[in-house]
C-alpha cells in the first residue's frame, strides 16, 4: 500500500498545530511552577537546608501538577458509577 504525500500547505498546517500544542503545554507547566512557588510547602522548604528542600519542593510541584490536571480534566459531568 502506497502512502500519499502531504502537500506543503498541509505540512505547514500540521507543523503550526504541533507548535501551538507545545506552547500550550509549556505555558501550563510554567503556571504549575508558579503555583507551586506559592504553596506553604515551598516557602518552608526555602528556609530549610538543601537536603530537606528537595523532597518538599518535589512534593509541592507534584501537587500543583496534579491539581492542574484535575482542574483541566473536569468535563462538567459527574462521573458515572462503575458497573459490576
Amino acid at each position: 500500500m502506497r502512502l500519499r504525500r502531504k502537500s506543503k500547505k498541509s505540512q505547514a498546517a500540521e507543523l503550526l498545530e504541533t507548535y501551538l500544542k507545545f506552547k500550550a503545554v509549556q505555558k501550563t507547566a510554567k503556571g504549575a511552577g508558579k503555583a507551586a512557588k506559592g504553596t506553604a510547602a515551598y516557602k518552608v522548604a526555602k528556609k530549610t537546608p538543601v537536603v530537606r528542600t528537595v523532597p518538599a519542593v518535589l512534593v509541592a510541584a507534584v501537587a500543583a501538577v496534579l491539581a492542574t490536571k484535575k482542574l483541566r480534566s473536569g468535563s462538567g459531568r459527574p462521573p458515572t458509577p462503575a458497573t459490576v
